[in-house]
């Protein structure tokens, strides 16, 4: 369960918590130094000296205060340089008082993650409506565009949540790949999809008992390629776009599927992967009603 916050929303951006187990730090600035090393030492003696780092109690930690297993700490996760804007732009489709849903452009990610903090649709999302407690209830590849939902009503979320454990909202993606002759569609794909254990951001088909369903139609060629209609049953991270690579018709400008690109290559804007959420649909489950969003963006 998530521990109510000590610190405020600041710049959009919600603090980061963790919880701390037992370790062999005498302060606090000796583990933040060590467990978030891609900060400097200083800058994190400069946070806690501002009053940046917090308990649960609220209790702001300085660099000498000592370190204690079990509190939990708050923070605001900050990179060290300022982050370059990332030339795209969102589009709030829906707002109500429980929901918000976005069309989310190629290149953006979702959450603050690694080298992205500002420069997510989380945090640009909070910093426009204002909502605080904006919480994406699935998830979307920073490269793929579409619709995306989010709650912002702590009371009503788990109910939205529970939706995709029990696969009651369904999500249609469409897709530009390679046509082939020899494969007759429409087709079910069913296969195992497992992290690789030795590059942790890629995922590929194993043996074993299938734990992934997606439905491929084929909406129409262009030339030699096709554009494809993509309906998971599951939601296994990368599924569609490791369910296509298998059957030989990888998703155009995909740099991860059939073969990953070397790490730190610089987006290129004019070459975006052409996958898009294109529509989900769901029953309410506050009051029975039909919910149907659809992405306002082309392949």
């Amino acid at each position: 369960m998530r521990p109510t916050p000590t610190l405020p929303v600041r710049d959009g951006l919600s603090p980061s918590y963790l919880w701390l187990q037992p370790g062999p730090w005498r302060d606090m600035l000796s583990f933040l130094a060590e467990r978030f090393s891609a900060v400097p030492a200083e800058a994190w003696r400069e946070r806690l000296l501002r009053g940046e780092v917090r308990n649960q109690h609220g209790e702001a930690l300085r660099p000498e205060s000592p370190y204690r297993s079990g509190d939990c700490i708050f923070y605001y996760r900050e990179l060290p340089q300022a982050e370059e804007r990332i030339p795209v732009e969102e589009k709030i489709l829906h707002i109500d008082q429980h929901l918000l849903v976005a069309d989310k452009p190629h290149f953006l990610p979702v959450i603050p993650t690694g080298r992205f903090v500002q420069e997510t649709l989380l945090v640009r999302l909070k910093k426009a409506t204002g909502f605080a407690d904006l919480v994406p209830i699935h998830r979307l590849d920073r490269e793929t565009a579409g619709v995306i939902v989010f709650s912002h009503n702590p009371a009503s979320r788990g109910k939205y949540q529970s939706m995709f454990q029990q696969r009651t909202m369904f999500k249609v993606y469409e897709a530009i790949a390679p046509l082939r002759a020899d494969l007759q569609l429409p087709l079910v794909h069913r296969s195992r999809v497992e992290e690789i254990p030795e590059q942790f951001f890629k995922m590929h088909e194993a043996p074993g008992e299938p734990n992934s369903e997606t439905h491929i139609s084929l909406i129409e060629a262009r030339g030699a390629f096709g554009l494809y209609r993509l309906e998971p049953v599951t939601g296994r991270r990368h599924q569609l776009r490791v369910h296509m690579a298998s059957l030989g018709m990888p998703i155009v400008n995909d740099l991860f599927y059939p073969d990953a690109v070397p790490v730190g290559v610089a987006d290129e804007l004019d070459k975006p992967l052409k996958l898009l959420a294109r529509s989900l649909f769901f029953i309410d489950p506050l009051d029975g009603g039909e919910r149907h969003f659809a992405s306002e963006r082309t392949l």
